[in-house]
């Protein structure tokens, strides 16, 4: 009947449909009229319905009605088709919003058109109640444009597919070593040098292969409101990632005097334009802190988010080894050891951000030398790192590697373009479990919620991203919103009926996802290295 991804909290079935016409209305009170823009521009391109809105919505019969309901948590909704129309109610507008997301679910494939098929068509939603109501406030999609540039159009397409499975943070990485893709207005060589390399490996980092052409890209600040903006039309929350300490060469590369100067020469340095752990790190000055200061200055300008990614990963250590400033300033604040510097320069961010009113996240590395008071943590070596922050009182949200990092491949098979990483299939992905077993109900409650990440260093193109994010994003975005069963009495054979009606809401809105059968011949690559882990992953 309803075939809905992600599954709802409860449905019952009716015994009639509610027929949309020429004539039908779509309603909706003050609180509502922002989702009832969306709704109708989206309903009207795919039907060709007029679907006149209207500020009253007493009399729904035969349309659709949009309204708040106090009693309802925030993100909880309740739609109802019967007899006097379709009514979607919410705590807020966030959930009538994803209550919306269910009725065009509900109004089959097509609704997902840009333009109607057929204008005669008849239209219907079946008589039924669903109540709905997410299990994790954090429902997130990081993407990595760094290494691929993914241009404008591209990230408000994939805001576009997280709101139709009612995903709710987009983990926006806009700095690597590979290309700083954010316009900073004081420090103008950002873009104008870091934001494009001269070439690009081809596959893993032990690939022969190169595409010998000029590679980048950037958003302009004007593209970045526009793309907060959009992201808030649908409920989804972004949250930017300026990397630091490591993952910085494109930044030294503009600005050489960001780099440990007296270890290496940093003005040979350009940006990078292969994959891995980069040595070249940002020196642990107060002019770096106080350039960087200056970045995230016009970054909480742009992003009105409570959370601010830093990064704080894969930061080799060696050349603060052998640099006498960074040595220095060991001795100056009384630190053990190199690991417990990256902890200074974390926690500065940290006390720099809370003075502002908003929160630092990174990932669990910024745990190595004592975790910033106040600090969440991105858990994505495993589950321990969580574990450990949860249990020291500190909010996490869980994307370990082994489990929901999607740039890993699908299948065993030889056909799988640049096999990375351990195999996920989305039997897999569909029995990940957020919270782990070990953690009491007080520490699992700083477990914010979870997030899939798409690294692009083998993703070339949107094409590519399509590939690896679907369809097993759609079995991670059930995971985070549905309460389901412990990961083995999972419904994985439901879950697959229901994907059967959803991969044609992914063909009409035009996602190259990985078919059940495997690669099509176009989405193969033949010959390009990868780097495949055999055996099953380790769990924790």
């Amino acid at each position: 009947m309803t075939e809905l991804i992600p599954a709802p909290r409860s449905a019952t079935a009716g015994s009639g449909e509610v027929r949309l016409t020429h004539h039908s209305r779509l309603r909706a009170d003050t609180a509502t009229q922002g989702v009832a823009g969306w709704l109708g521009a989206a309903l009207r391109q795919a039907t060709g319905l007029p679907l006149r809105e209207g500020r009253e919505i007493d009399d729904a019969e035969g349309g659709i009605a949009l309204r708040l309901d106090p009693g309802l948590a925030p993100e909880e909704y309740r739609l109802v088709s019967d007899g006097s129309g379709v009514l979607v109610e919410g705590g807020s507008a966030a959930g009538v919003f994803w209550g919306a997301q269910t009725l065009r679910q509900l109004l089959g494939p097509d609704a997902y058109r840009r333009a109607p098929l057929d204008r005669d068509r008849a239209w219907s939603v079946p008589h039924l109640t669903i109540e709905d109501a997410p299990r994790f406030p954090w429902r997130g999609l990081m993407l990595d444009v760094a290494r691929h540039f993914m241009p404008k159009e591209g990230v408000l397409r994939y805001l576009d597919l997280m709101a139709a499975h009612k995903l709710n943070v987009f983990h926006f990485h806009l700095t690597d070593d590979q290309g700083w893709r954010i316009e900073i207005e004081r420090h103008p060589r950002l873009t104008e040098i870091g934001s494009w390399r001269a070439r690009t490996k081809t596959g893993h980092r032990a690939s022969p292969l190169w595409e010998d052409k000029p590679h980048g890209g950037y958003y302009t600040r004007d593209d970045i409101r526009e793309i907060v903006a959009y992201a808030a039309e649908r409920h989804i929350t972004v949250v930017p990632e300026i990397d630091v300490p490591g993952h910085s060469q494109a930044a030294i590369a503009a600005y050489p005097e960001l780099g440990n100067t007296d270890v290496i020469d940093t003005t040979s340095l350009s940006v990078w334009d292969t994959w891995g752990i980069n040595p070249n790190v940002l020196a642990p000055t107060d002019n770096t802190l106080r350039f960087y200061e200056g970045v995230f200055e016009e970054v909480l300008e742009l992003f009105p988010s409570e959370f601010v990614h830093v990064g704080g990963d894969e930061c080799p250590k060696d050349q603060w080894r052998r640099s006498e400033t960074a040595q220095a300033r060991i001795r100056e604040l009384g630190l053990a050891d190199e690991d417990e510097l990256q902890s200074w320069f974390i926690k500065h961010f940290d006390a720099w951000l809370s003075a502002r009113g908003r929160r630092l996240i990174g990932w669990d590395e910024i745990l190595e030398g004592g975790l910033a008071e106040g600090a969440a943590v991105s858990s994505w070596r495993g589950y321990a790192g969580g574990v450990a922050a949860a249990r020291a009182g500190h909010d996490v949200v869980m994307c370990p590697e082994q489990q929901v990092y999607l740039d890993h491949r699908q299948d065993p098979g030889p056909e799988e373009p640049v096999p990375i990483g351990w195999v996920r299939t989305l039997e897999d992905v569909y029995r990940f479990e957020p919270v782990p077993p070990e953690l009491t109900p007080e520490e699992a409650r700083h477990v914010l919620g979870t997030q899939a990440n798409l690294w692009t260093e083998v993703m070339e193109d949107h094409a590519r991203v399509d590939y690896q994010a679907f369809p097993r994003l759609a079995a991670f975005a059930e995971v985070a919103w549905s309460t389901l069963p412990a990961p083995a009495e999972r419904d994985f054979a439901g879950f697959r009926r229901r994907m059967a009606a959803h991969y044609g809401r992914l063909d009409a809105l035009g996602v190259a996802y990985r078919p059940p059968a495997g690669p099509l011949p176009w989405q193969r690559r033949p010959g390009v290295l990868g780097r495949p882990i055999d055996g099953p992953p380790p769990h924790r």
